[in-house]
């Protein structure tokens, strides 16, 4: 009965990043967080952020960095509209390197739940989209995330779960992963960071 119950142990923590998951996606929802991700936000408090940035620019840089981490990370929409809002806050050059990083941190971060905890469930979530990009990760696995990073014809998400679901190894996943966002990050940064003359 000891063993058993000693086996049986991993199988329940092998859920707690799951719950953890879950939880903070439910609080962001909740208390409507996910609202500030988006221009109405950022025209509003446009002055409050450049003054902060003005007077605490590292800071503000980390605190950027970890809320983009956790966007991706909980799979949140928003991730275009932060990398603008890197771009706008910090210049195109430093903005798109933060987004660039934050990015790869947050798809490493849902890689790992995904890989630990809840594979299977997020499978039959995703559906055959999924399934159809098992035989590519198979074939040449950098090259296929490399593919899917520079042409986003699957959503970012899925491309992370994917990943982890179909073996790519985590090395793998995040070189790809930082290469292949490089491009599209920084046309957004570029962009962002002219968005001040637009507001």
């Amino acid at each position: 009965g000891e063993r058993a119950s000693g086996a049986a142990r991993p199988g329940r923590w092998r859920y707690l990043p799951l719950g953890i998951v879950a939880l903070a996606v439910a609080a962001v929802f909740a208390t409507g967080t996910h609202r500030y991700l988006g221009f109405e936000a950022l025209v509003e408090h446009r002055g409050r952020l450049q003054a902060f940035v003005a007077a605490h620019e590292a800071k503000a840089l980390l605190v950027y960095m970890a809320v983009y981490v956790t966007a991706v990370t909980l799979s949140v929409p928003g991730a275009v509209f932060l990398t603008l809002l890197g771009g706008f806050l910090f210049g195109w050059l430093v903005g798109g390197a933060a987004a660039a990083v934050a990015a790869t941190i947050g798809a490493t971060g849902l890689y790992l739940v995904a890989r630990t905890s809840i594979g299977d469930a997020l499978v039959h979530r995703a559906g055959t989209r999924v399934q159809r990009l098992a035989a590519g990760f198979r074939e040449d696995a950098f090259s296929y995330l490399l593919f899917l990073r520079f042409l986003p014809v699957v959503p970012f998400w899925i491309t992370n779960l994917a990943s982890a679901l179909f073996g790519v190894p985590l090395k793998t996943f995040f070189l790809a992963t930082q290469i292949g966002v490089i491009p599209a990050t920084y046309a957004f940064a570029v962009a962002g960071s002219g968005l001040d003359s637009v507001l």
